[in-house]
């Protein structure tokens, strides 16, 4: 098997231009999602949040590359894509499974000796610690499409037209093996503040798998619940962005303290 590339330019979009000294924020797109998932995120904190986002391979501009459907495998190949981008205060998003991905590489940047994160948001997944007996991955085509439309997280109307889901499923049923496979190694934690979101009516995450995330920092957490289900932060992607917006500004005081 041929390694993944370790090409930051491969693995990391950035849509707008960000101030020098900004605050860079890394987002790791969910399950079957792409960087341009976050190209709104980008337009509204820039420029004073370096935004950038990971690129799976698997999809869009990397489409002629195999899927990895292996979380931790995910997580090692992207290390040396991000570390050169941790020569300024740096913090993560990720949401649904990318929530994961962006904890395992923080936690692999930690090991690597990397300054830990400035703060990390992790959405609309349950604690790593918190496992549930999911094989969405084993599923037939239409299986696999059925539980993106129960969780409203891709345009129907793509999974309508037989050639575009021939094109999209095989990158999401490789992140659902991913994702549904991924076991956190015990006793694992990241040393940086946690805000943890999360839709009030998210079928994927209770409150209580949400708050097991404190179990996974040395630092603070901070629990925010959003009204909606999975993809709450679609609808209230103005609210969350005021959030991030606010976190990374508290961040980026010299003097600043985490916030519980």
């Amino acid at each position: 098997m041929t390694p993944p590339t370790t090409d930051p330019q491969t693995w990391i979009r950035q849509f707008h231009p960000a101030a020098d000294d900004a605050v860079r924020l890394v987002c790791f797109p969910h399950a079957g999602g792409s960087a341009s998932f976050y190209f709104p995120v980008s337009a509204q904190l820039s420029p004073a949040v370096d935004v950038r986002a990971v690129q799976y391979p698997g999809r869009q501009d990397r489409r002629a590359e195999p899927t990895i459907d292996d979380l931790h495998r995910l997580a090692d190949a992207l290390v040396p894509a991000l570390r050169p981008l941790a020569d300024r205060p740096l913090a993560f998003f990720g949401h649904s499974m990318g929530a994961v991905v962006a904890y395992e590489v923080a936690l692999r940047l930690a090991a690597a000796g990397a300054p830990p994160l400035v703060r990390l948001f992790v959405s609309g997944r349950r604690a790593p610690s918190r496992v549930r007996t999911e094989s969405v991955h084993e599923r037939d085509d239409q299986g696999i499409v059925a539980e993106l439309q129960r969780l409203s997280g891709t345009d129907a109307g793509l999974l309508d037209d037989p050639e575009t889901r021939a094109m999209i499923l095989p990158a999401i049923r490789g992140d659902y093996r991913a994702i549904e496979t991924y076991r956190v190694a015990p006793g694992s934690t990241v040393h940086a503040p946690l805000s943890v979101l999360v839709g009030d009516s998210d079928p994927q995450v209770t409150l209580d798998e949400a708050r097991a995330w404190s179990e996974h920092t040395t630092g603070p957490v901070d629990l925010r619940v959003f009204p909606g289900g999975h993809f709450y932060l679609s609808e209230r992607s103005g609210e969350v962005i005021r959030l991030v917006a606010d976190e990374l500004a508290d961040a980026a005081r010299p003097d600043a303290t985490p916030r519980a």
